[in-house]
C-alpha cells in the first residue's frame, strides 16, 4: 500500500516568518538523557566532499542543512515573524537599521573549549567579509558592500554595523551561514573548513562532528553540555547520542535503506518513489520558500540578447504537462520568480505566459530566424537557433526527464537546445566567465533580498548577466526598507520585471520530501521540510 504523504504547505504568514534553515518553533527538549541510542539520516549529499563543509562558504543548501547541528545563530525566528534568544540574550537596533547591538549568554562554549564571546561574534562575520575567504551567499546576507563592521563593545555586547539600512539582516543572523565556529579553528585551520571535519568544523551547537568518511558519512555525537539552544528556555542537549548522516546520492538506495530499516529517515525522495514505499513509512512533503527551479538564460553571450527570442523560448515550453507528468502533481509549476509560498509573491502572474507554440513561431519569425536546415532548425544569417545549456552534475533523473521534455517541446518550433552534463570543476570553468547561453537551478530562502543576487548588476547569482539601472533601483531600495508593505510592493514590480524581459524562466516549485521509518517518534521540520532533532527519541 502507498506510504502516507502529509503535505505540509505553510501559510504565507508562518512563511514570512521562517529563516533560511532555522531550527523551528517546536518546544526545547527537557534534557540530555539517553540509552545511547543512534539515528541514521540518509541524505544525497553528492557535493559535500567537493569543498562545500563550510556553510559560510558554500552556497549549497545541504552544507547548512548539516552543519546545523554543529553551528549555532544569534537569534531565532519563530513562526509569527518575532525573534527570539539563542546565543543573544537581546538585541537593539537603531531606527534608521543601520546598527544591530546583541547582548550575548555568557554560559556558553564551543566543544573546543574555547570561550563564546562578543570577540567570537566579531571573528567570524570578519572572516566572512574577508575576500580571501570566498564567501559568496553568506557575505551577501551579511550585507557584502552594505556590511561597516563588527565592533566589541565588551566581552559579551557586539555592534554590527552597515553603511546604509539593512532590513533583511535579523532573518540572515538566525541561518547556519552566519553560525559560529571556535576562534582557535579560524586562527590554525580556517584553510580547511571547506573539507570539514572532527576537530575543524567546532561550534556551540547540539552535536559535535566526531567522524568524517568524504562521500559516505558524517557521525555527529551530542554535545553532554548544551544548554543555550533557541527559545526563551535554551533547548537542552538532545535525547539520542548519536545522529549518523549517511552520504547516498542515488534516491533509490535511500528510500530502500529506510525500508529495509538500515536507516531510520531519508531525505530529499523524489515523487515518483513515494507511491511504492511501504505502508509503515510516514512520508512529509513541504513545499521551499525561495527561487523555484528556473532556467536562466545568459543574455550577453549570445542568441538571449534578443528579448523576443527569450521570451519564445519560454512560450514554446509546455511546463504545465512536463511538471504534472514527471512530479506527479505534487510540485506546482512556476509562474514568478518568487515561489508562491514565498513572502510577496505576486499571485497575478499566474497564467500570464502560458504554453502557446503559435506564439513563440511568430516572435521567432519576428526576430528573422525565418530560414530552416535540413534538420528543421531555424537559421539567421547562415547560423542556427541554437543554444548550450550546462548543467552541474550529479543530476536526478527527474530533473533529467524534465530537460528531455524541454528540448523535445523547443525542437518543435526549430530551436535547438544542446544539453552538456559537467562536473563541478569543468562547470565553474564555464560559469566564471558565463561562456554558456543557459543554466539551472532553484534557491531556497525566505526574505526575498535573494533576486538582489540573482538579478542586480552586481548580484554573484546574476547568470543571465541582468544588468539595468531601473531594476538595480528596486532592488536597492528593497533592501534598506523595513515597512513590509513598501518591500513586498517593491519586490512585486521585480517579478512583473522579469515576467515582462524574461532573464529567468521559472518552471516548478520543489517540496522537500522526508521518509520517516517507524522508531523515531518526536519529529519536526522546519519550513523548509530539513528534519529537526530536538524532540527526536528513538525506539
Amino acid at each position: 500500500m502507498p506510504a502516507r504523504l502529509t503535505r505540509r504547505l505553510l501559510p504565507l504568514t508562518a512563511l514570512a516568518a521562517a529563516s533560511a534553515l532555522v531550527l523551528s518553533a517546536c518546544a526545547p527538549s527537557a534534557g540530555g538523557e539517553s540509552d545511547g541510542a543512534e539515528l541514521v539520516w540518509s541524505i544525497e549529499g553528492a557535493n559535500l566532499s567537493a569543498g562545500h563543509m563550510d556553510p559560510q562558504v558554500s552556497q549549497l543548501d545541504v552544507s547548512g542543512m548539516v552543519q546545523r547541528a554543529v553551528l549555532d545563530s544569534l537569534v531565532f525566528q519563530e513562526d509569527d515573524g518575532s525573534f527570539s534568544p539563542w546565543l543573544a540574550t537581546k538585541w537593539e537596533v537603531s531606527p534608521d537599521s543601520t546598527e544591530y547591538t546583541f547582548t550575548l549568554r555568557d554560559d556558553v562554549t564551543f566543544t573546543d573549549g574555547e570561550k563564546f564571546d562578543a570577540a567570537a561574534v566579531k571573528a567570524n562575520f570578519d572572516r566572512i567579509v574577508d575576500p580571501e575567504t570566498e564567501s559568496a551567499q553568506a557575505a551577501s546576507m551579511l550585507g557584502a558592500d552594505f556590511y561597516k563592521g563588527t565592533e566589541v563593545v565588551d566581552d559579551y555586547t557586539v555592534k554590527v554595523s552597515f553603511t546604509q539600512p539593512y532590513a533583511p539582516f535579523l532573518q540572515a543572523a538566525s541561518t547556519p551561514q552566519l553560525g559560529f565556529y571556535s576562534p582557535k579553528v579560524l586562527k590554525e585551520s580556517a584553510d580547511k573548513l571547506k573539507a570539514g571535519g572532527p576537530g575543524i568544523t567546532v561550534g556551540t551547537g547540539p552535536f559535535e562532528l566526531t567522524e568524517y568518511t568524504p562521500d559516505q558519512e558524517i557521525v555527529y555525537t551530542r554535545n553532554d553540555d548544551y544548554a543555550w539552544g533557541p527559545g526563551t528556555d535554551g533547548a537542552k542537549a538532545p535525547k539520542f547520542e548519536t545522529l549518523r548522516v549517511e552520504i547516498q546520492p542515488e534516491a533509490s538506495v535511500r528510500t530502500g535503506v529506510v525500508e529495509s530499516g538500515e536507516s531510520d529517515l531519508t531525505s530529499n525522495v523524489p515523487p515518483n518513489l513515494v507511491d511504492g514505499l511501504d505502508e509503515s513509512i510516514t512520508v512529509d512533503s513541504v513545499e521551499y520558500p525561495g527561487l523555484p527551479y528556473s532556467l536562466y538564460l545568459n543574455e550577453k553571450y549570445g542568441v538571449f540578447a534578443d528579448e523576443k527570442v527569450r521570451e519564445a523560448f519560454s512560450r514554446g515550453i509546455d511546463i504545465d504537462a512536463a511538471v504534472e507528468e514527471i512530479y506527479f502533481g505534487q510540485f506546482p509549476r512556476a509562474w514568478s520568480v518568487l515561489g508562491s509560498t514565498t513572502p510577496g509573491y505576486d499571485a497575478s502572474l499566474e497564467g500570464s505566459w502560458p504554453f502557446d507554440q503559435d506564439a513563440a513561431n511568430s516572435l521567432l519569425d519576428e526576430a528573422g530566424w525565418t530560414a530552416r536546415d535540413a534538420d528543421g532548425i531555424r537559421m539567421k544569417d547562415g547560423k542556427r537557433l541554437s543554444v548550450r545549456w550546462i548543467a552541474w552534475t550529479p543530476i536526478p533523473d527527474d530533473r533529467k526527464a524534465l530537460a528531455n521534455a524541454i528540448q523535445s517541446d523547443l525542437k518543435k518550433i526549430g530551436f535547438e537546445v544542446v544539453r552538456e552534463e559537467l562536473e563541478p570543476g569543468a562547470y565553474n570553468e564555464q560559469y566564471g566567465p558565463k561562456a554558456f547561453d543557459l543554466t539551472d537551478w532553484g534557491f531556497s530562502g525566505v526574505d526575498p533580498d535573494f533576486l538582489r543576487n540573482h538579478l542586480h548588476t552586481d548580484g554573484f547569482q546574476n547568470a543571465s548577466q541582468v544588468s539595468d539601472p531601473a531594476l538595480d533601483a528596486l532592488l536597492d531600495q528593497a533592501v534598506g526598507t523595513t515597512d513590509q508593505s513598501t518591500r513586498n510592493q517593491l519586490y512585486t514590480e521585480v517579478q512583473q520585471w522579469n515576467a515582462q524581459h524574461v532573464a529567468i524562466v521559472p518552471l516548478y516549485s520543489p517540496s522537500a520530501i522526508t521518509a520517516v521509518g517507524e522508531r523515531v517518534k518526536g519529529l519536526d521540520y522546519d519550513l523548509y521540510g530539513r528534519p529537526l532533532f530536538y524532540d527526536v527519541s528513538v525506539g
